[in-house]
């Protein structure tokens, strides 16, 4: 489905490339032994080099760049044998070194490729250009003392990984699937937390847009550090239009880096934007040597490689007879897929109803308490599987089921106690059930006729009626093979 801005002069088409940072999962930083965990006491975990000490030598942390080599073989890229660490000068207060140890023309990881999902179901590729190994900088404060900037050198030095995308991206949704799937990606191998609210993960979008059908690239705009889906999206709209609005009335577009306000959902220019040579990059004196990633460490690192989710999403299909929508949503968040299928392993569960409960009852509880992860739930996968085993057998209904979660989640109590204290087990006994339904239909004679007469979807009513009655006990499976022989 096809994004096109109508313009008064003509119809445009948006031209986006993502650049993202992801923080690297590591316990020490990309060239100190200093610890790159976060939350610390300002100024707690830093190094002579991280503070930009003169005589302080680099020296590369081996992990972090099999976590690059890992992510770039989950982007089925080319992991290149030979890259080479440069200089990125430029001035900023939390930048003490004055420079940035970054890669430019010869990164660790080449071109890959990442397959989205589209509006419409299809799928698009978008190109992967390169990732490379940089450390972040320090963190300005300006909210501390008065009239006074403070700096937290804690991330200084913490190993990101920069992922660019080629601009392949033509909307605002294709942008949002494509860093859904990314975040996704790096959360399976385990490289990257994916946590953009806390900015482990950051999101630069550049923008530009052209006559629908044109093949050339007109002057972009970077929406810098952008740190949710949401945002990027709207983000990306609001920029597109801005360009279209500009060339409509002759006006120029200049290439800047620009800021996004999510109160006001728009950009605002920020500065000027920085063009490689203005960068000066120089390989890195310190680093003198190529970075060379061996043939026993690329073979380490792919024999660790987990099963990705596309992968995961076929086989959740084959194996449990799911529909291609639930495996995709199942497999879209790597602790869900590891719920379900701990729960799907309860001797007696059924893998669809599992699915089902997941995706729709256990989501919704999640979006009210506000977790983000199924982990923190008190309906364990165990509870879940269990659950799903006593629909099966006949014990509770699944509208029991479903209201057995809540129950779970304010009590933390087993669901079988829950089912016991409540009398919540389904009402199988066949003389019971006809009594009910003979006094239904007693009670509803005109309903009765009009099903008769061939209003068949009256027979739902019936149902209801039979649910309602037994407070959604009774087995359904029971009521319908009675009701159908009573309706005769």
């Amino acid at each position: 489905m096809s994004y096109i801005i109508k313009g008064r002069t003509c119809d445009y088409e948006v031209v986006i490339g993502l650049e993202v940072h992801c923080q690297v999962i590591s316990n020490a930083k990309l060239f100190s032994g200093a610890s790159a965990a976060s939350g610390g006491a300002p100024n707690d975990n830093v190094a002579f080099i991280d503070a930009g000490f003169p005589g302080m030598l680099p020296v590369v942390n081996k992990f972090c760049v099999e976590q690059a080599v890992k992510t770039g073989l989950g982007l089925n890229a080319v992991i290149n044998k030979e890259s080479v660490f440069a200089r990125k000068n430029y001035f900023y207060a939390d930048l003490p070194q004055g420079y940035q140890i970054s890669q430019f023309d010869k990164p660790i990881v080449g071109n890959g490729s990442l397959e989205i999902e589209l509006e419409d179901g299809s799928t698009k590729t978008i190109g992967i250009e390169r990732l490379h190994l940089e450390q972040d900088a320090g963190k300005s404060i300006h909210d501390m003392l008065s009239g006074k900037s403070c700096i937290d050198l804690n991330r200084s030095g913490v190993a990101l990984m920069e992922i660019v995308s080629k601009p392949d991206m033509s909307s605002p949704y294709e942008a949002g699937a494509y860093l859904t799937k990314l975040r996704s990606i790096v959360r399976y191998l385990e490289t990257c937390d994916g946590n953009m609210n806390e900015g482990s993960m950051r999101c630069d979008a550049n923008v530009s847009v052209r006559p629908a059908g044109s093949t050339e690239l007109r002057t972009r705009c970077e929406i810098k550090n952008v740190n949710s889906i949401r945002y990027l999206m709207q983000a990306i709209e609001y920029e597109a239009n801005r360009h279209v609005d500009a060339y409509d009335n002759g006006e120029e577009i200049y290439q800047e880096t620009r800021l996004f306000n999510a109160h006001k959902k728009e950009t605002r220019s920020m500065r000027g934007k920085e063009n490689a040579n203005d960068y000066r990059y120089f390989p890195d004196p310190d680093l003198a040597f190529p970075l060379i990633v061996s043939d026993e460490l690329l073979e380490a690192v792919k024999s660790s490689m987990p099963e990705m989710p596309d992968e995961k999403s076929k086989r959740f299909m084959a194996e449990y007879k799911l529909s291609e929508d639930d495996a995709k949503r199942l497999v879209a968040e790597k602790s869900v897929a590891e719920y379900f299928e701990e729960a799907v392993k309860e001797k007696g569960s059924d893998a669809k109803k599992a699915a089902s409960l997941i995706l729709v009852e256990l989501a919704a509880i999640m979006g009210e308490k506000q977790v983000d992860n199924i982990r923190d739930l008190k309906t364990t996968a165990s509870r879940l599987g269990r659950i799903t085993a006593l629909v099966e057998d006949g014990t509770i209904g699944l509208r029991i089921a479903k209201e057995l979660l809540p129950m779970i989640e304010e009590t933390d109590k087993e669901p079988e106690a829950i089912i016991d204290e409540k009398g919540l087990k389904q009402v199988s006994d066949t003389k019971e059930i006809e009594k009910i339904i003979d006094k239904i239909i007693a009670d509803n004679p005109k309903n009765v006729e009009d099903y008769k007469a061939g209003k068949e979807k009256l027979f739902g009513f019936f149902v209801g009626q039979a649910m309602k009655a037994t407070q959604g006990k009774a087995n359904p499976g029971i009521i319908n093979n009675i009701l159908k022989e009573k309706l005769k």
